[in-house]
């Protein structure tokens, strides 16, 4: 393995942790589809914003990472 698959992992792991820590983060009631008269749209505020924003970030990471290790071993 080299240092670009090692990181995809890396960046995966981190990838699967953000979305199950935003899901613990939302009420059940969420999840189910009873949002409470929210709507769709919801702000995000503290942490669920950290964690939405490193999600997105991390993903992109891992796309270039993908595409990095495509064009090198090509």
């Amino acid at each position: 393995m080299n240092l670009i698959d090692i990181l995809q992992v890396v960046v995966s792991v981190v990838i699967i942790a953000f979305i199950i820590l935003q899901e613990r983060s939302s009420s059940s009631g969420a999840i189910f589809g009873g949002g409470g008269g929210g709507g769709f749209y919801q702000r995000r505020r503290g942490t669920e914003k950290i964690f939405f924003i490193g999600t997105i970030i991390m993903t992109i990471i891992f796309g270039l990472l993908a595409l990095l290790n495509l064009f090198l071993n090509n």
